[in-house]
């Protein structure tokens, strides 16, 4: 086979990132929530994984008014508006455990409560996030998937 032109190799490579799976990606990039009633997106911050409000269904009350952290528990912070809104914090890899992400926080707009939670990436693709008080086993799991 002759060797490759320089637009030839440059076109293969674009080919191979391409052709990665999306859990190549782990857990970066923006994820439709359960119910697809929200959008979260989940970046670095240090080195750990955050996630913030990027896109609500329904993002006004029914007075037209703009949706805000209305049930958060310290008052000062319940007229900031809910998009932009970070719900994860502090996730890190889980040593010995590819494809999951401990010891971090979920913030839950909608009580003004926040949890310990995992997030685990599902053979299918989709994101496992589980929040819980106290041990694990006391929580609740959703599969959230990667948004279009």
């Amino acid at each position: 086979m002759p060797p490759l032109l320089p637009r030839q190799f440059a076109a293969l490579l674009a080919l191979c990132f391409l052709a990665l799976p999306a859990a190549a990606a782990g857990p970066l990039g923006a994820w439709s929530t359960d119910g697809d009633k929200s959008r979260v997106l989940i970046e670095p911050c240090g080195d750990a994984l955050c996630g913030r409000l990027v896109w609500l269904r329904e993002p006004v009350y029914a007075d037209g008014q703009a949706k805000v952290d209305r049930n958060n528990p310290d008052e000062g912070l319940r007229a900031r508006p809910i998009l932009g809104l970070p719900l994860l914090a502090g996730f890190k890899p889980e040593a010995g455990a590819p494809g999951r992400w401990t010891d971090g926080t979920i913030y839950d707009p909608e009580s003004g409560k926040t949890y310990s939670g995992t997030l685990t990436l599902q053979p299918d693709g989709t994101l496992g996030v589980r929040g819980y008080v106290g041990l694990p086993m006391f929580g609740r799991s959703v599969l959230w998937t990667r948004a279009p």
